[in-house]
């Protein structure tokens, strides 16, 4: 069954006037899943307009009153969690158990941030002069642009609009175009919780018009998530205005499994970060660096994981790896992994496929070398597999490139633990765990060419959706 999706801006929604939009099931391309009328730069620039007539009034709410809002579009989310959830996976591919457990996560997210009335809010200093304080309180930037990716259509978008709305901004988000379903849900969640007009503004749009999202004079502020090359370019134009940009980028991310690891540990946690939402994450394990002394073993624990892989429809609860979301994601991917092949690396296993459908067969490539495949972010089911003769030289691998999001370490060895957390050039390490996950009150983001201005959730986010101002606070002579 098919929905019909409108933008929103104003407080109204809107059906835009520059074509159609049309949203299908990547499991079953034929399937449409949403549909609706593409918006362009003029909506864009009437959704800027309206969010700054808004931001007086949304800035002078209390904290705790914009906190409310939020809660409730978090009961709303979590009421309807199984449906929209199933509607995630429809749209965007993943299995229905991430799909359900996404919707879910950005429910939670939003009730972190609906509590942040809760938390310290501003410091206090001493001063050297008699009778005076100091201190450093937080206000909004004012209108905030959005721009999210495809992978995660309301979890990344939660985790952005949440805390510019706590901290008193007013949002114009532009979700990625293909997957305007949650978007719509998510925008319809925070109107039915009572969200007052021009706060939060959607507008389902293509490219074009995000270009006149980011490129609007009239812009405080842009966070953004997506292709490193995009990214680059929103944040030069940005800083050509003074606007400032929190952007995540591209990974290519490693697991480290060291001599002393635990295989059995380290191999479940490998599958799950490199094939779970079909490689289609920024955090996900996209390269492997296996210690000499223990990866013909690992590989060969690996092979009967692969193998034993289900690729099919993610609305079917058997299935554990979906499709990627597009016939243009997966002739991109297909092709990586032919070059690679073709540039000598040996392929260790491979999961069958379906052929009818926006499939990818999960596949283990062994490279000769760093040649390209190291480096470059497929954004799907592959794993690159190198050997390290140390623990030095399987660090020195895995902080080749220019991204640095993420990495798991795999260890017994506390020495190790010590020395990757001081070695890896990483935004996220985990130890022992898989290379993806993020919890919504620590700061998540990367370092390198992975992440650009402040962090991501937790109360980092706080230090890109506000400005200080220091105050001197004096009576008069006593």
């Amino acid at each position: 069954m098919s929905v019909a999706v409108r933008s929103l801006i104003g407080g109204a929604w809107v059906t835009g006037c520059e074509g159609t939009l049309t949203d299908t099931n990547p499991a079953r391309p034929d399937e449409v899943v949403a549909t609706g009328g593409r918006a362009g730069a003029s909506e864009m620039a009437t959704g800027v307009r309206v969010a700054r007539i808004a931001t007086s009034g949304w800035a002078r709410l209390p904290m705790s009153a914009r906190g409310a809002f939020l809660t409730r579009a978090a009961e709303i989310i979590e009421s309807n969690a199984e449906g929209w959830g199933e509607e995630l996976t429809r749209e965007e591919g993943k299995t229905l158990a991430e799909g359900i457990g996404e919707v879910r996560r950005a429910a939670q997210i939003l009730r972190y941030y609906g509590n942040a009335a809760d938390r310290e809010s501003g410091t206090v200093y001493s001063s050297p002069r008699s009778g005076e304080q100091i201190l450093v309180t937080r206000k909004p930037l004012g209108v905030v642009g959005v721009v999210t990716p495809f992978n995660f259509p309301i979890a990344i978008p939660a985790w952005k609009i949440a805390p510019a709305l706590v901290y008193g901004n007013t949002v114009v988000w532009k979700p990625a175009a293909a997957v305007p379903l949650l978007a719509f849900r998510l925008a319809q969640a925070l109107t039915e919780a009572g969200l007052p007009d021009g706060v939060l503004n959607m507008i389902l749009a293509d490219s074009a018009a995000g270009e006149a999202l980011v490129d609007h004079p009239d812009l405080d502020a842009v966070t953004f998530t997506g292709s490193t090359g995009v990214g680059r370019k929103i944040a030069g134009s940005a800083a050509a205005r003074g606007v400032p940009v929190q952007a995540e980028m591209g990974g290519k991310n490693a697991a480290i499994v060291l001599a002393d690891a635990d295989l059995e540990l380290a191999v479940e946690q490998v599958m799950l970060g490199a094939f779970r939402s079909t490689g289609q994450k920024c955090t996900a394990t996209s390269r492997l660096v296996l210690h000499e002394s223990i990866a013909e073993e690992f590989l060969a624990r690996l092979t009967v994981e692969v193998k034993e892989l289900r690729v099919g429809d993610p609305l079917d609860p058997g299935v554990t790896t979906g499709p990627v979301v597009s016939a243009s994601a997966q002739k991109s991917i297909v092709n990586g992994i032919d070059r690679a092949v073709g540039g000598g690396a040996r392929v260790v296993a491979t999961a069958e496929a379906p052929e009818s459908g926006h499939y990818v067969q999960p596949t283990v490539l062994e490279l000769p070398a760093s040649t390209e495949l190291w480096f470059e972010e497929l954004f799907g089911p592959v794993l690159a597999v190198q050997r390290a003769a140390t623990t030095a030289d399987a660090f020195r691998l895995a902080n080749e490139g220019e991204f640095g999001l993420s990495a798991a370490l795999f260890t017994q060895d506390l020495t190790n633990a010590l020395a990757g957390i001081g070695d890896l050039d990483v935004g996220i390490l985990h130890v022992n765990s898989e290379s993806a996950g993020a919890d919504p009150h620590v700061p998540f983001g990367g370092a390198k060419k992975s992440g650009y201005g402040p962090k991501e959730q937790g109360d980092a986010a706080r230090e890109f959706f506000t400005h200080t101002t220091t105050v001197y606070l004096r009576g008069g002579r006593a």
